[in-house]
């Protein structure tokens, strides 16, 4: 059977996978993108998926850049304008003094961002996708061998199909086989908490903040999301030891889902709106990996394939994000200057534009994961003035708001086109 040859060969069709091949596609760069499963289209009326993102400014401008962001708005996406952040206290009249509020209209912004079913935006981009004529899309495929021996990457299909490219990417997730086959190792360390995630309908209509309640066991989180029918949901996101974690997902395994809305509405903090449906529930466990190179010759790592970080803030996807825009400068400029996408010079300074950034992101959550799981009472005093001095801040408040956000610091040139 023949071998068909792309200069880019992309293994997993997810937000990350995908978000890259549409943007080498505008760049003239040919592009097969291979998955096993891609999401289902949904019907308008279809309760919110559990796999939600909190989607930034900066992931917002990539993925209009690459045609994505209106076929996403075409579907649907909640807008959060402010966040809250604080430590619940035991006494109620100090709940509140300790509370830093991110605002987007201190920033002159009209959102801080948007909550995203990662379905929707991968759907969004295979759609733009379909109009990309550099990029074929191979699902559902399965990849029975990956060699790295020769001058250039190969795959092997399991229906004996064989493909080249210049440069193999591994947007594959943290279990991810290109990096395996690659032979780049992976820094890895389990944190003690899981996070339990549900999905529930409201009272009260549609929110337009999202809020996280610090404990010694780990966060309370609100998410909201969109309006479906005239009905309000949210997602809740409570972190917690592994057998707390157990028993939560024991009432919604046996379906006591009045045991359970009860559990969280009088463990929540009073801002968590009344629940008036469970719809689904998830757990995972958490960890932290990141690669100890983002490369080899003629193979890159972007997205959860190179890093996952604690979720606390969020970051994940738009870190991943960020990677498909600094690579995607990388390889245009090659491609310009009619280098070998593949060449460690090339890929050498993708790493160096993203360590940096995703190793600060990476250990900012950890401080904040370790700094508020220590119940010792020298440090929560420490702490909960540092919170009520931030609070009171402003100007200090709305730089780490941009940062977050990533409307500050330096962007790669074709975003800026």
């Amino acid at each position: 059977m023949t071998k068909k040859h792309y200069d880019v060969l992309v293994v997993g069709g997810g937000m990350v996978g995908a978000a890259l091949a549409a943007a080498l596609g505008l760049h003239g760069i040919t592009v097969a993108v291979f998955d096993q499963k891609m999401p289902e289209p949904f019907a308008a009326e279809a309760l919110p998926d559990i796999r939600v993102s909190a989607l930034s400014q900066a992931s917002e401008a990539l993925l209009r850049k690459v045609g994505a962001w209106s076929l996403m708005q075409s579907m649907r996406m909640c807008p959060y304008r402010k966040m809250a952040v604080w430590e619940k206290l035991e006494h109620p009249f100090s709940q509140r003094f300790n509370q830093t509020l991110f605002d987007a209209a201190d920033a002159h912004f009209e959102q801080l961002g948007f909550i995203v079913e990662n379905r929707v935006t991968q759907l969004g981009l295979l759609e733009a996708l379909k109009d990309n004529d550099s990029v074929d899309l191979h699902c559902p495929v399965t990849i029975e061998h990956i060699n790295l021996s020769g001058q250039q990457p190969e795959l092997t299909l399991q229906d004996g199909r064989v493909f080249s490219g210049e440069l193999l990417v591994g947007a594959d997730g943290a279990q991810s086989r290109v990096r395996e086959q690659a032979g780049i190792r992976l820094e890895t360390s389990e944190y003690a908490q899981q996070c339990f995630v549900a999905t529930v309908e409201i009272a009260g209509g549609q929110q337009d903040i999202t809020w996280q309640a610090f404990t010694p066991t780990g966060p309370e989180a609100f998410l909201p999301l969109p309006d479906i029918n005239g009905r309000s949901y949210a997602s809740v996101v409570w972190y917690h030891q592994p057998e707390p974690i157990r028993r939560l997902m024991s009432l919604a395994n046996q379906q006591r889902t009045d045991e359970l809305i009860n559990e969280i509405e009088t463990t929540f903090p009073t801002e968590l709106p009344e629940i008036k449906a469970l719809h689904e529930c998830s757990y995972f466990p958490l960890a932290r990996r990141h690669a100890i190179n983002y490369y080899t010759q003629g193979v890159v790592l972007v997205g959860d394939a190179a890093h996952t970080i604690n979720p606390l803030a969020g970051q994940g996807v738009n870190l991943g994000f960020q990677d498909v825009a600094w690579l995607g400068q990388h390889l245009f400029d090659a491609k310009k200057q009619q280098r070998n996408l593949g060449s460690a010079d090339v890929l050498a300074g993708y790493e160096k534009a993203r360590r940096k950034d995703n190793l600060l992101m990476m250990t900012t959550m950890d401080a904040f994961y370790h700094t508020f799981s220590n119940n010792s009472l020298p440090l929560k005093l420490a702490r909960n003035a540092m919170l009520a001095i931030a609070g009171k801040n402003r100007p200090a408040v709305t730089q780490v708001m941009k940062y977050a956000m990533g409307v500050s610091g330096k962007k790669p040139e074709w975003l800026l086109q």
